[in-house]
């Protein structure tokens, strides 16, 4: 049995995950084991066939009540499922590490197979960590909030089904920077500047840098570049021309807007911190994730 820093653990995984219910046993087993406190989001179980037994050895809790009890929260899957559970989380301060079963993987660094023996180095310290800023976005009509929600990676402004282009003004601390047709506007973290924003011409931020970057796309104009701002800067979007035009956050909940709404975009209150393995090392991650490095001929 192994001295752990956390005593109670959540467990977060996406439902439809195919034999996860022998990943989530096995943690349960391990956990159990050193006398830790094992919560689940209770929506990630429900499809699975989880033995009875282990079923009387953990608490089941919605995932947007899972922070309040626990101390640690293990995130099972991709970074698709480590972004929906970090914009319930973030407001309890919990720590997230997150166990690889997606794809591209950039925020969830502890591989499957090493699975238990990461975790072992982790419960009693052995690992990196880092303070993720998020946005809030507030979306406003005739100066009445209408909307709010918050992102790791970015909120985005973009064209709907009809489309067409979309008209705005982009104002940071009051001031008037510029006015664009594009097909929308991403502004992202650091975390996110990986993600949507680098497909669309966007700088990499390095992980825990305090600042946003501002990424049109398709603009019309070939002046339009992607901008960098202090963190401390507050965005202003007031949305001129909206045919059929939304906003999203980390491409997982929108909100529909109309011509004259303004976004009001800011660091959220809270950071999230997120655990690395020991050996985990930025840019080695973008070269594997980006195949930086790769022989060009």
């Amino acid at each position: 049995m192994i001295y752990s820093l956390y005593r109670q653990i959540g467990i977060i995984a996406r439902p439809e995950t195919p034999e996860i219910a022998p990943i989530i046993t096995q943690l349960v087993h391990f956990f159990h084991a050193n006398q830790l406190k094992v919560f689940i989001d209770e929506n990630c179980i429900q499809e699975q066939q989880i033995e009875s037994h282990i079923l009387n050895e953990i608490i089941l809790k919605p995932k947007s009540e899972l922070a309040q009890h626990c101390d640690l929260i293990v995130i099972l899957g991709g970074d698709g499922t480590f972004l929906s559970a970090a914009r319930e989380v973030t407001p309890y301060r919990v720590p997230l590490v997150g166990i690889n079963l997606g794809h591209l993987g950039f925020l969830v660094q502890v591989n499957q197979q090493d699975m238990l023996n990461e975790m072992a180095r982790i419960l009693v310290g052995k690992y990196l960590s880092v303070e993720c800023i998020l946005l809030e976005g507030r979306v406003f009509r005739d100066d009445v909030e209408v909307f709010r929600d918050v992102a790791l990676n970015d909120v985005m402004l973009s064209r709907g089904l009809a489309g067409k282009m979309i008209e705005f003004e982009v104002f940071i601390n009051q001031q008037f920077v510029y006015s664009q047709r594009s097909d929308g506007l991403i502004v992202s973290t650091p975390t996110g500047s990986t993600a949507y924003a680098l497909a669309a011409g966007g700088p990499i931020l390095q992980s825990g840098l305090n600042a946003f970057t501002l990424v049109p796309v398709c603009p019309q104009s070939m002046t339009n570049r992607p901008i960098v701002i202090a963190d401390n800067n507050q965005i202003e979007i007031l949305v001129t021309k909206a045919v059929d035009a939304r906003v999203h956050y980390d491409g997982q909940t929108y909100f529909d807007v109309q011509t004259m709404d303004k976004l009001i975009l800011q660091r959220y209150c809270y950071p999230l911190r997120v655990i690395n393995p020991i050996h985990y090392q930025y840019y080695q991650t973008l070269r594997q994730k980006l195949h930086w490095g790769e022989q060009l001929i």
